[in-house]
């Protein structure tokens, strides 16, 4: 026996799963409240004495670990036009397991920059111009951006020509400057690997930083990743297969939590007719979607307002009054769970439901006619999710509900909306085990291990 042990430091719970990577399977599972309060090490410490119940004493050959904990990675990211190179910034930060907690187009205001100081970004990401091309937008938020406060790291990812000269702008204020490859070279071309690469680097020298990391570091072979950045490399492992083995395919991934909602695609999502024609930036193979507003706690009022009243009376059938007043309590009182089959289980079903609609809807692309000089044609924009055959679902409100596959397919049958590219009839898997960021950081190490350990867990719901 080899065991490993994969340690994910939440913001709310501390996760730790131990496998064994000769004969592939999980030995343990536990949980833990994290203490970032106080020192990281107490929650872990806890959720480690109640793995050892499950498991015994174990020798592990080797520990690694993601943190979303003390708010995860928080980003901000700069650029020229919203729909280009804001846009490749937006996603290359999401794909790298950032929150992006601002975007910001064109030039700097001087209220910008009080706000970006303000608001205290972990890191900044500046992008701007093709190779060659505009120049004068990145160096005057460069020149904008040495007048903020804090020490926060800028990364430039624009214009190559024009970087050289916002390291000189920049290199008399407190922030440290790394120059990476443009994230748009040429027009309407991602290149984001490079800079999702600075973002980890970055982020592991932050993160060891934090309160109780630190002591923590040495007890680890690494903390590796951001958690979503984690997830994002199981779920790219289920879906595409180690080198020389077959994937599952395409799949679509939900993680719905009390304050936001991730979804994640890995998928070509190309269009499928031949008189379809592909507009907007390329669409990554591997995706990240984070939506800030809905929630089934801290957020639920987004989903309200996402979704619409009607809606969840449809879904929850409770009357208007009876919504409003739950949402009221939860408001009140984010903790509170509900009893089974009371008016609040019922209100809940009706919030996952529209989350998970709603962040489908986000996440996919549309479709559309157009008429041009050739005759009508339909216009795709973002990825076609339509024929996607595995929906995966993980967090906590999906986990415990008890009707996780119940709301899955209410949520793709839901609001019928002809220009959608949302998954139609995915069959559902469930993470029961919270094994998804487990399996990313073994993955770096032993990807096989991590892929039938995947296919043990999620093939037998599929019925495969």
């Amino acid at each position: 026996m080899n065991p490993v042990l994969l340690i994910d430091f939440g913001s709310t719970y501390t996760k730790v799963t131990a496998v064994d990577t000769d004969a592939p399977a999980i030995l343990g599972t536990a949980s833990s409240y994290t203490t970032v309060e106080t020192d990281v090490g107490e929650g872990l410490d806890k959720a480690l004495a109640l793995l050892q119940e499950k498991t015994g004493p174990l020798a592990f050959a080797a520990r690694y670990a993601c943190s979303s904990a003390a708010g995860g990675l928080r980003m901000i990211a700069c650029g020229l036009v919203p729909s280009l190179t804001v846009e490749a910034a937006r996603r290359a930060a999401l794909g790298a397991g950032a929150k992006v907690i601002r975007v910001y187009s064109y030039q700097l205001t001087e209220s910008d920059v009080g706000e970006i100081g303000a608001l205290k970004p972990d890191i900044l990401l500046l992008t701007g111009g093709t190779d060659g091309g505009n120049s004068a937008n990145i160096l005057q938020n460069a020149q904008m951006l040495a007048q903020t406060d804090g020490d926060f790291p800028i990364i430039i990812a624009g214009n190559r020509v024009a970087a050289p000269q916002c390291v000189r702008l920049l290199q008399d204020s407190a922030h440290e400057t790394i120059v990476s490859e443009n994230v748009m070279p040429v027009f309407n071309t991602l290149n984001i690997g490079p800079v999702q690469d600075t973002i980890r680097k970055l982020f592991l020298r932050r993160i060891v930083r934090a309160k109780g990391l630190t002591h923590q570091q040495s007890l680890l072979n690494g903390i590796m990743m951001p958690t979503p950045s984690a997830v994002m490399r199981a779920l790219t492992l289920l879906a595409d297969g180690p080198e020389g083995r077959r994937g599952l395919g395409d799949l679509v991934a939900v993680d719905l939590g009390g304050a936001t909602t991730d979804v994640y695609s890995i998928a070509d999502g190309l269009p499928t007719g031949a008189s379809t024609i592909l507009r907007g930036l390329p669409e990554p193979h591997a995706k990240r979607t984070v939506e800030g507003d809905i929630g089934m706690r801290y957020s639920a009022r987004g989903v309200l307002e996402a979704a619409g009243l009607p809606r969840l009376c449809a879904l929850s059938g409770l009357s208007e009054d009876a919504v409003e007043a739950l949402l009221a309590r939860i408001e009140a009182s984010p903790g509170i769970l509900p009893e089974p089959g009371s008016d609040l289980k019922r209100l809940d079903f009706a919030l996952a439901t529209a989350a998970i609609e709603t962040g489908l809807t986000r996440h996919a692309g549309t479709i559309e006619q157009v008429f041009t000089p050739a005759g009508m044609v339909f216009q795709q924009t973002g990825k076609d999710l339509t024929g996607v055959e595995i929906l995966l679902m993980t967090g906590g409100a999906l986990v415990f509900s008890g009707e996780a596959e119940r709301i899955a397919q209410q949520a793709l049958a839901g609001v019928e909306d002809p220009s959608s590219l949302k998954p139609r009839d995915a069959r559902v898997v469930l993470d029961r085990q919270y094994i998804l960021a487990a399996m990313g950081l073994l993955c770096e190490q032993y990807p096989e291990a991590a892929f039938d350990i995947m296919c043990q867990e999620f093939l037998k719901q599929k019925g495969a």
